[in-house]
């Protein structure tokens, strides 16, 4: 069993509870002093810069601390462009769904009705690969056990979908179909695929046509496997394992090892935007929205669904959406149930774990307010990002 997998069995009468969700009118207000005190305190544990951007009801706060560039020293922006990394899975996430929404896939069928041969096992279902229940074993464990020279060995590789998938079943499974929740970025490989097949169409023209495209979202790219961030963007600095080591800038690379499970570009006002529509119930049908909230326990405070995460705040709030590490960049990106208050943060490197736990701040200043003087539980410490996930980070 890889670390970090939840063990035992769970059914569908185990989902999770959310959080009971307050009246819009009766939440707290942002906390901007708390938000920008928690981007100072990443950059002083060791990201380059750290930037947020909230959205409330149609008004908007930013807040942005350090430098887009360590070279040249230029002031980071919220208007700057960066890696978004496994938010990437949200997007693909909402694809399928439209495609279940068209009558062109059925969740509960077997993957294998749609790419036969792909995978050992004919139970495991596309709603088990959205949800992280499948079983399969996330190869980016092997390829990223040591930080940097894994990242430098893949930096400018280009895979192709079926060379991913390969690579995880050189491994046994996890678990059992839809036993366990064990993330792995190789269900959303499998999600590419069965994207590219349903639609007959790359991923790329996929996410265009029925989300960049019809949201207007100018910041928002899948380039694979181009390697430079088109226009304004922010740096990505990785941080080596050997600590003092000097930070690495992975900014340019095809991301080739994640592809549709972490290669989006995007800035924190494209982020807001999306994830407003897609909890308003502008992407989805409303039965589509209420499949991917449907939640499998991870943790005391988290819950996924498909292709989408639910953090249960100190404050009683629960938010949705999705974590995003990629080399150099961490993103959290969460709205409130209705989709009217969104946070986009973003801190500029990886494998920090410290930074990894500050940034978790962010989400309890936009959508808790000032900390309360009891709270109801303490945010467990994160030990593991979406890289690699079985991969402890100190």
């Amino acid at each position: 069993m890889a670390k970090g997998a939840v063990l035992g069995t769970l059914t569908l009468s185990l989902l999770a509870v959310p959080a009971q969700a307050a009246p819009a009118e009766s939440r707290p207000k942002p906390d901007i002093t708390g938000l920008r005190s928690v981007l100072r305190t990443a950059v002083q544990q060791g990201a380059p810069g750290a930037m947020a951007r909230v959205v409330d009801h149609g008004k908007v706060r930013t807040a942005a601390v350090g430098v887009a560039d360590r070279t040249t020293g230029r002031a980071l922006s919220t208007a700057d462009r960066f890696r978004i990394g496994s938010v990437t899975k949200t997007f693909s996430a909402v694809v399928l769904l439209q495609l279940a929404d068209e009558k062109k896939l059925d969740l509960d069928a077997s993957v294998d009705r749609y790419l036969p041969g792909l995978l050992p096992d004919r139970r495991i279902t596309v709603r088990h690969v959205l949800a992280h229940r499948s079983g399969l074993y996330d190869y980016t464990n092997d390829m990223f056990a040591k930080t940097v020279p894994g990242f430098e060995a893949v930096r400018t590789k280009v895979f192709t979908y079926r060379q991913l998938v390969d690579r995880s079943l050189r491994h046994a499974r996890t678990n059992e179909p839809g036993a366990a929740y064990a993330y792995s970025n190789t269900n959303f490989v499998v999600a590419g695929l069965l994207i590219e097949k349903l639609t007959g169409h790359s991923v790329r023209t996929a996410y265009e046509n029925r989300v960049f495209k019809p949201l207007k979202l100018r910041d928002t790219f899948y380039l694979h496997p181009g390697t430079k961030i088109p226009g304004r963007h922010t740096k990505g600095y990785l941080t080596p394992d050997q600590a003092g080591a000097p930070l690495v800038d992975a900014t340019d690379q095809t991301v080739s090892w994640a592809q549709n499970a972490g290669a989006i570009i995007s800035s924190t006002r494209d982020l807001n935007t999306f994830l407003t529509a897609l909890l308003g119930g502008r992407l989805t049908s409303a039965a589509s929205l209420k499949q991917m909230e449907r939640m499998i326990p991870v943790n005391s405070t988290q819950a996924y669904g498909l292709g989408l995460r639910r953090r249960d705040l100190t404050c009683g709030v629960s938010v949705y959406g999705h974590t995003g590490a990629v080399q150099g960049y961490y993103t959290y990106a969460f709205a409130s149930k209705d989709g009217r208050r969104s946070l986009a943060a973003l801190a500029t490197t990886s494998n920090n774990g410290e930074v990894l736990n500050t940034m978790l701040g962010t989400l309890e200043s936009a959508f808790c307010g000032k900390p309360a003087k009891s709270p109801r539980a303490v945010t467990p410490v994160e030990r593991y990002e979406d890289i690699a996930p079985g991969v402890v980070r100190n």
